[in-house]
Formats: C-alpha cells, sequence, structure tokens
C-alpha cells in the first residue's frame, strides 16, 4: 500500500479549508471527551491552556481523564473503529502487533487489542500487543519490551497526541532494534497545527513524510470545530477558529 504523506482520520486528510465529515463514532468519542473534561475550552484569552510548545492554546486534551472502566471501553471501541475503518479503506495497512510507547501508550495497546478482537472480527483476532520499559529489566525474562516480541512482525504504533513527534521517534528506534516494522500510526487527536514555521508542516505530517507511513487519527482539530457548532459561545468558536488560522498546518 502507498504511504500518505499526510495524517489523516477515516474521511482522509483534512486541509484547513475543508468542512470536515463528524462520523458517529467521531461525535460519540467527542462528547464523552467533553463530558469526562478531558477535552476543555477556556472562556477567555485569559484562561488559554500552555502547551508543551510554548504556545497558548483555546482548547485543551487530556486522555489521562478517560479513568474508568466504561470510558476506557468506549476509548478503545473509538480506536478500534477508526482502525477498523481506515484498514477497510485502504488508509491503512495490516499489522501483527499494536505498540504503546511508555507510559501512555502501555493501557491504550491493551484496551485496543482486546476491543478489536471482540468488535474487529476474524481478521483481527490475533492481533497482538507490546510495549516498552522506560528501563531494561535486568532479571527474569530481562530485556524492555513486554508482551509479544516484535522481531519480524508489522507494527502499528498507539499514542494519545502528537505534538513535537518525540516519543514516536523513539518508538521507532526501540522498535528497529527489536527486528520489528513499523507499518503506522495511530493519535486520538491530531491538533492539525504547523510544529514550526521553517517546516510549515503538523507534527503527523513530519513523521508520516520521515518514515513514510499512515499517521492516521480518531479525531482532528477539524472535525472538533464542526463538532463545536452550537456547544460554545460565538466568542469561544471564534478564538479556535483564529488559533488554526494562525498556527494551522
Amino acid at each position: 500500500m502507498p504511504a500518505t504523506s499526510n495524517s489523516s482520520n477515516n474521511s482522509g486528510s483534512q486541509s484547513n479549508s475543508t468542512v470536515s465529515i463528524l462520523e458517529d463514532y467521531q461525535k460519540n468519542f467527542l462528547d464523552l471527551a467533553m463530558e469526562s473534561n478531558a477535552l476543555r475550552f477556556s472562556k477567555s484569552s485569559d484562561e488559554d491552556f500552555k502547551l508543551k510548545s510554548g504556545r497558548l492554546s483555546p482548547y485543551f486534551f487530556n486522555l489521562g481523564l478517560f479513568s474508568t472502566g466504561k470510558l476506557l471501553s468506549n476509548l478503545a471501541t473509538s480506536y478500534s473503529i477508526s482502525i477498523i475503518t481506515n484498514s477497510r479503506d485502504q488508509k491503512l495497512p495490516e499489522f501483527d502487533i499494536i505498540f504503546g510507547p511508555a507510559y501512555k501508550g502501555i493501557p491504550l495497546c491493551a484496551i485496543v487489542c482486546a476491543k478489536l478482537a471482540e468488535i474487529g472480527g476474524s481478521k483481527f483476532e490475533k492481533i497482538s500487543y507490546s510495549f516498552n520499559r522506560k528501563e531494561k529489566k535486568d532479571h527474569g525474562e530481562g530485556g524492555s519490551i513486554v508482551g509479544a516480541s516484535l522481531k519480524g512482525k508489522r507494527i502499528l504504533i498507539i499514542d494519545d497526541v502528537m505534538t513535537a513527534g518525540t516519543a514516536i521517534n523513539e518508538a521507532f528506534e526501540i522498535i528497529k532494534a527489536e527486528g520489528g516494522e513499523v507499518v503506522g500510526t495511530i493519535i486520538a487527536l491530531d491538533r492539525q497545527e504547523i510544529v514550526n514555521s521553517e517546516s510549515g508542516m503538523s507534527a503527523t505530517q513530519l513523521v508520516s513524510e520521515r518514515y513514510s507511513i499512515p499517521v492516521i487519527s480518531i479525531v482532528n482539530l477539524g472535525n472538533i470545530i464542526k463538532y463545536l457548532d452550537g456547544k460554545l459561545t460565538g466568542d469561544e468558536k471564534q478564538r479556535v477558529e483564529q488559533y488554526r488560522a494562525t498556527y494551522g498546518a
């Protein structure tokens, strides 16, 4: 399958001028994100959220707040439907293992592996999961990998949000050292904003181009803006749109 140079969700790559189509599973995911306070919006510029990049953002996403059994089950369903949909549409190659980079990726790879086996049919029943330890274990079985062996396997990396691509780059090195081949990455949210003015590209676009793999997401910023119709005040939504106009890739 040819690699794509842009990140995408099931609706394909989104540009800033494209009206995003919101699928049912994406709407359900955003409903849960709002209800759990995982997706928050500031009421004014004075309350904007400071990101790792130093930018002040009118919205913030914290996947760690999907912390109950019900929320985790629904989160796994959202990831799984995105994987199934993109696989069906040939935007995601076949894979053998879901790999979760420590630490946030650890629960994600396990719950999504289980949910795929539950709802994905025979194609996904034998998918395995693996994750890395931050420090190598020097006793027992040893090593830095927990779960299925990566050697000779096709790997899908799973994470929450890609900011600069650092965690994904580190995961690539780990997987390469273990003899695996990365064939794609899935994240919950693609912020669709440029990493820096020099590249003019988002982290997902840079990773996709660097490694020649698809980077898919459950939702992206375009989906969020579509979802916000009637849910925020005009001023709140305008500030999100202005943020995209300033930093959008």
